[in-house]
């Protein structure tokens, strides 16, 4: 995707370095720049409690590496018994830029064989891709018999980044929002079993994070065109996730919202998930634990968070 973003933004004038590009309003602070090497004292004191986030502080770093060290033990006897019974299972992360989608897969596959556990994330589609079915470059990574297959975002780039940054069609993206839960049901009713992971983060967090990236040069690779225009299109991708999740949380294949303004609550909680959906042998629910409801949901309160209104 960064290919085609920077074609397109091309098309419509560079971004600024406060990510807001021209004619397009943001409610970015005045004067703010990435290229600033101190962030703005209002953002760093805003970010963790923004979007609503329930948590003050992350949760200790010794607290989360005593549970996540029991997640990731539960995980490989799931890994041993799925390659002994021969499931299937997929799980997709999508969310925000710079909402920690990578972070979590990480923290499930760190420990896990390679040859059974990987990890899916396309780049730009090509030419001959471009011209098949829309699903077709996806259907070709999903998980054999005793394979999990984590998709670093999946075919619903079409539903969040293709649309809000017009990469695709109106025609495209109404087409998407009919066959996707037919897609899905397919792969449900197949055997595989499928999780669909959305990770929010606030407005000023994800400011924070994508500062942090900028002024890390070991980080400096993850922004990109698309990340640079997301900063000033935070509403617009509010709006874009109502819309997907009231055309595509369906009973086969509902969506998971993680709140995951502490990345280290989300990586547990996505792990959770997965671990409590599946019984397998020697599974210690002592161990997993329980799910955190402000963390981790289904619910109205995680489908349909406050936005502001487009301008008339």
């Amino acid at each position: 995707m960064p290919d085609d973003a920077a074609t397109a933004i091309s098309t419509r004038g560079a971004p600024r370095a406060d990510g807001e590009e021209p004619g397009h309003e943001s409610s970015l602070p005045k004067g703010f720049s990435l290229a600033d090497p101190k962030l703005p004292k209002e953002i760093e004191d805003a970010a963790m409690r923004s979007g609503g986030y329930p948590y003050d502080k992350r949760i200790k770093r010794e607290d989360y590496e005593e549970k996540l060290l029991a997640l990731q033990i539960e995980l490989m006897k799931l890994q041993k018994y799925n390659l002994k019974i021969g499931n299937r299972i997929l799980c997709l992360y999508e969310g925000r830029d710079g909402s920690g989608k990578g972070s979590c897969i990480k923290a499930v596959n760190e420990h896990m064989n390679p040859r059974n556990t990987r990890t899916v994330a396309l780049p730009k589609p090509t030419e001959t891709e471009r011209g098949q079915l829309y699903f077709q470059r996806y259907a070709v990574h999903l998980p054999t018999a005793g394979e999990i297959v984590l998709f670093d975002r999946s075919w619903y780039n079409r539903a969040g980044v293709e649309r809000v940054m017009g990469f695709c069609t109106e025609d495209q993206l109404a087409v998407f929002l009919r066959e996707a839960p037919e897609f899905e049901g397919l792969l449900v009713r197949d055997g595989i079993k499928l999780f669909k992971f959305y990770l929010t983060i606030g407005r000023e967090m994800q400011i924070e994070r994508f500062h942090d990236r900028a002024q890390d040069p070991l980080k400096q690779w993850k922004l990109s065109p698309v990340d640079m225009a997301a900063l000033g299109r935070y509403d617009d991708y509010t709006r874009a996730e109502i819309e997907m999740f009231r055309f595509t949380h369906t009973a086969i294949a509902p969506w998971v919202v993680v709140r995951a303004n502490d990345q280290r609550r989300a990586r547990l909680e996505t792990i959770r998930h997965i671990l409590l959906a599946i019984d397998y042998e020697g599974r210690d629910l002592d161990a997993i634990g329980v799910h955190d409801p402000l963390i981790i949901g289904s619910g109205p309160e995680f489908f349909h968070p406050g936005i502001k209104q487009p301008k008339a």
